[in-house]
C-alpha cells in the first residue's frame, strides 16, 4: 500500500507503471477521478459554467411568461443547492447534490411544476453542452490509459461530482474516454463521497474488490489520496504545477477583467487558448487567423446580433464574398452567446457591387452621386470605365456623348492626364439629358427584374427591418442596394451594419436606408479602432468566400433569374484562386476560433462592448506597430477591387510615398516598420485634423 504525490505527469505515470509491473502485477482495478485528472477545464472556476445556464433559463421562463435576470435564477440555484446539500447531509456523511433533482426545483421554483419537467432536458442538454466546450483530456493521461486498455486492465472512473453517472458518461463520450472504462461512479449517485472514504468502502463491499489489489489516481490530496490511503488503496495524487499556474494566470485574468475591459478581453482569449493535445504545432498564417483575426471578427458578428436585438431585425443578409465568412461565425457563436434567446433569421446574400450597379440605374438613372463614385477607385478614367461598371453597352451612347461633345475616351478623372474642367461639365449635363437616363434605364431594366425576382425568392421582401452585414467602407453596396429597391412599396427599412465605415463620401441615409460601422466608424471618433485604416484590404482577403465574385443577374428566357459570376480562366481569376490557397489556413485560424470565442464570452461577458478596449489593443499592437515576421506572414498576395480600372493616373507614376507599412514593399517595407511610431503619429494628425467627418468629393 501506498500514498505518494505527483508533480508533473510523466512522474506519476512512470511510478504507476513500475507498480503495476511489480506489486501491484495482479491488480483487479485501476480507478481514476475525472475532473483534473482525465479532463481538466480551460476556466479556474468550474461553477462559471453556471453563468450561461443561469442565461438559458432566464430565456426559457420569459417564453413562459415569467420575467426573472439570470442573476435571479443563479442565486435560486445556489440556495436551492445549499438546501440539498444540508437535507442530504440529515442522512448522509457527505452532503451531496443530485443534479437532475436540482435543476427541476430550480425550474418548478421558476416557471411551475408543469413546466419544469418539460424544460428540464433542455437545460440539461445545454449545461452538459457548455460543460464539454470547457473539458480537454489530458493528453499524456489518455496515453497512460490507451496503453492499460491494451493490456487489458480493469478501469473505472470514480467521482464526487453532483452530476449522476449518465451525465458523467455523456461528458467522457464526447471526449472520447468512455469505451475505455468499464464503470463510471458519481457520488450523486448514492450520496456516498470519496471525501468521507464511503464511496471506497462501498465499492470493496458490493463488488469484491481487494483493496490490496486496487490502485486509484486523482488530483485530491484528501479524496483520493488519504481516505483511499486509509482504506489499503495505492493511491497516486496529481499536483500538476503547469497546470496550477495555468489555471492562476486564468483567474488573475478573470479577476482583472471584473470591472475592466481590457482584461475582460484578455481573460476571454485566454480561454480560447488552446490546451493539452490542442495545442499541436500550426502553421504561422493559422495562429494570425486564430489569434488575431479571430476574435476580432467574433466580436464584429456578435455585435451585429446586439444591434439586430435592439433594432427590432427580423431578417439578417450577409452580403459580399466577406459575408460568407460572416454567416459561418453568426452560427457558431451565437447558440452559447445567446442561450434561449430568438434571434433573426440569417441568409447569405450573392451581391456584389458590380452586381448591383447596373440595377441601380433601372427606376432612376444614373444619378450625379453614383456617378462620382466610378471615379474614386484612382485607376477609372472616362465614359469605358462608366459602362463597365454599370453594365451599358456604351456603343448605344455614342449619340448621347456627342451631343454633349464627349467621346467614350474623354478623361473625365482630375488624376489623369488629359483632364479638363470643361469635360466634367459637359458629363454632368448629360446626366440631366432625359434621352441619356431613358437609355440607362432600358439598359439596366432586365438586370434590377433579375435581382428583385432574386430578393424575393430568399423573402427578403417579407420582412420590416433587415440586416445588410458587409466589410463596408463607403458603403456603396448599401447605397446601390437601397436604390435598387427604392420604388417597391414593400421595401422594408435596411439597416446597414458594416466592419468599418469611413465614410469617404456621404451616405444617403434615410427612414429606409442607413449604415453604422461597427468595429470603427468616422463618425464616432475612436482613434484606436481607426488603426482599420492601415490595412483595410488585408480585412476583406480574410473574410473572402472561396468563390468567383458575382458579376450580375441575368434574366432567363423563361423568365427566370440567373446568378452571374465571374469566369476563373483568366489571369486575374487565376491571383484569386492563388490569394485563396495562401489564406486557407488563415481562415481555418479564424473558424477554429470562433469554436472557442461563443463558450468563452459567454462564460465571461454580458456585453460585447465589454471587450471593445480589448479588440482596440488588438488593432492598434497589430496594424499600427506591426513586427516584419508579421507584415511578411499575412499580407494578402493579390486583392481584387471590381470597380478599379486599367489606367495609371499621373499622380501615382511619382514612387508612392510611405504612409504605413502594409502599403509597400521593397526596400520602403524596411522603412515603414523602423519608423512605425512616426507613421502612428502621422496617423493620429491626419484622424484629428479631419474630425468632425466631411465629404472629400
Amino acid at each position: 500500500m501506498s500514498l505518494k504525490t505527483f508533480y508533473r505527469i510523466s512522474s506519476l505515470i512512470k511510478h504507476g507503471n513500475k507498480l503495476l509491473s511489480g506489486q501491484l502485477a495482479d491488480a483487479e482495478l485501476i480507478s481514476f477521478d475525472m475532473f483534473d485528472t482525465l479532463l481538466v477545464r480551460r476556466t479556474h472556476d468550474p461553477d462559471l459554467v453556471k453563468v450561461p445556464v443561469a442565461r438559458f433559463i432566464s430565456h426559457l421562463a420569459k417564453q413562459q411568461g415569467v420575467a426573472i435576470d439570470w442573476k435571479q435564477v443563479q442565486e435560486k440555484r445556489d440556495d436551492l443547492e445549499a438546501a440539498l446539500r444540508e437535507h442530504t447531509g440529515q442522512m448522509f456523511e457527505d452532503k451531496e447534490a443530485h443534479y437532475p433533482t436540482l435543476i427541476s426545483q430550480t425550474l418548478a421554483a421558476i416557471v411551475g411544476e408543469a413546466s419544469s419537467e418539460k424544460l428540464l432536458t433542455e437545460v440539461t442538454a445545454f449545461e452538459m453542452q457548455m460543460e464539454n466546450t470547457m473539458l480537454v483530456p489530458r493528453k499524456e493521461m489518455v496515453d497512460w490509459i490507451e496503453q492499460l486498455s491494451k493490456q487489458g486492465k480493469r478501469m473505472w472512473v470514480i467521482s464526487d461530482m453532483y452530476l449522476p453517472s449518465d451525465h458523467l458518461e455523456t461528458l467522457l463520450s464526447h471526449a472520447g474516454l468512455l469505451p475505455y472504462f468499464e464503470k463510471v461512479i458519481s457520488s450523486a449517485d448514492s450520496f456516498l463521497a470519496k471525501a468521507s472514504g464511503k464511496a471506497y468502502d462501498d465499492i470493496i463491499s458490493n463488488h469484491q474488490i481487494n483493496p490490496q489489489k486496487w490502485l486509484h489516481v486523482g488530483d485530491n490530496p484528501i479524496s483520493d489520496g488519504f481516505r483511499a490511503h486509509e482504506m489499503g488503496i495505492h493511491s497516486l495524487v496529481l499536483q500538476d504545477t503547469e497546470e496550477h499556474r495555468r489555471k492562476a494566470i486564468a483567474a488573475r485574468y478573470y479577476y482583472y477583467g471584473l470591472n475592466r475591459g481590457f482584461w475582460k478581453g484578455r481573460a476571454v482569449q485566454q480561454l480560447m487558448a488552446p490546451i493539452e493535445a490542442e495545442n499541436i504545432p500550426r502553421s504561422a498564417m493559422y495562429r494570425e487567423g486564430y489569434n488575431f483575426f479571430g476574435p476580432l471578427l467574433c466580436s464584429f458578428v456578435q455585435k451585429v446580433a446586439e444591434k439586430s436585438r435592439q433594432q427590432g431585425i427580423t431578417k439578417v443578409f450577409f452580403l459580399s464574398r466577406e459575408g460568407w465568412m460572416f454567416k459561418q461565425l453568426w452560427e457558431k457563436i451565437t447558440p452559447t452567446i445567446f442561450p434561449g434567446e430568438k434571434l433573426p433569421e440569417i441568409e447569405y446574400l450573392y451581391v456584389s457591387r458590380l452586381a448591383l450597379a447596373s440595377a441601380t440605374c433601372a427606376h432612376q438613372g444614373l444619378t450625379p452621386e453614383n456617378a462620382r463614385i466610378v471615379f474614386l477607385p484612382p485607376g477609372n478614367k472616362n465614359f469605358e470605365d462608366v459602362a463597365r461598371i454599370f453594365g451599358l453597352n456604351q456603343s448605344k451612347f455614342e449619340p448621347h456623348l456627342n451631343r454633349h461633345k464627349l467621346t467614350t475616351t474623354t478623361t473625365l478623372s482630375p488624376l489623369h492626364t488629359g483632364f479638363d474642367p470643361e469635360h466634367l461639365w459637359r458629363f454632368r449635363e448629360m446626366l440631366k439629358d432625359d434621352l441619356f437616363q431613358q437609355e440607362i434605364k432600358s439598359q439596366s431594366r432586365e438586370s434590377n427584374e433579375a435581382l428583385l425576382k432574386y430578393l424575393e425568392d430568399v423573402g427578403f421582401f417579407d420582412h420590416k427591418d433587415v440586416a445588410l452585414v458587409d466589410i463596408g467602407w463607403l458603403g456603396t453596396i448599401q447605397r446601390f442596394f437601397n436604390d435598387a429597391i427604392a420604388h417597391r412599396a414593400d421595401r422594408p427599412v435596411c439597416h446597414g451594419l458594416l466592419f468599418g465605415a469611413t465614410r469617404g463620401i456621404t451616405f444617403p441615409s434615410n427612414r429606409y436606408s442607413h449604415i453604422e460601422g461597427i468595429m470603427y466608424d468616422r463618425e464616432k471618433f475612436n482613434f484606436a479602432s481607426s488603426a482599420i485604416l492601415y490595412a483595410r484590404d488585408l480585412f476583406e482577403e480574410a473574410c473572402r468566400a472561396p468563390y468567383p465574385t458575382l458579376n450580375g443577374y441575368r434574366l432567363n428566357a423563361d423568365g427566370s433569374y440567373k446568378l452571374e459570376f465571374r469566369q476563373m480562366s483568366d489571369h486575374i481569376g487565376q491571383s484569386e484562386q492563388e490569394q485563396d490557397k495562401y489564406y486557407a489556413d488563415l481562415q481555418r485560424g479564424v473558424l477554429d476560433a470562433a469554436d472557442r470565442y461563443g463558450p468563452a464570452v459567454a462564460l465571461i461577458s454580458n456585453h460585447c462592448e465589454e471587450l471593445t478596449p480589448w479588440t482596440n489593443y488588438l488593432l492598434v499592437s497589430k496594424l499600427a506597430f506591426p513586427k516584419r515576421r508579421e507584415i511578411k506572414t499575412i499580407r494578402y498576395m493579390h486583392h481584387l477591387d471590381d470597380f478599379q480600372g486599367s489606367s495609371t493616373p499621373r499622380l501615382l507614376r511619382r514612387p508612392k510615398l510611405l504612409h504605413n507599412p502594409w502599403e509597400v514593399r521593397g526596400w520602403r517595407f524596411w522603412l515603414g516598420t523602423l519608423f512605425a511610431g512616426r507613421l502612428f503619429k502621422k496617423h493620429l494628425r491626419t484622424t484629428v485634423n479631419t474630425w468632425p467627418p466631411q465629404e472629400r468629393l
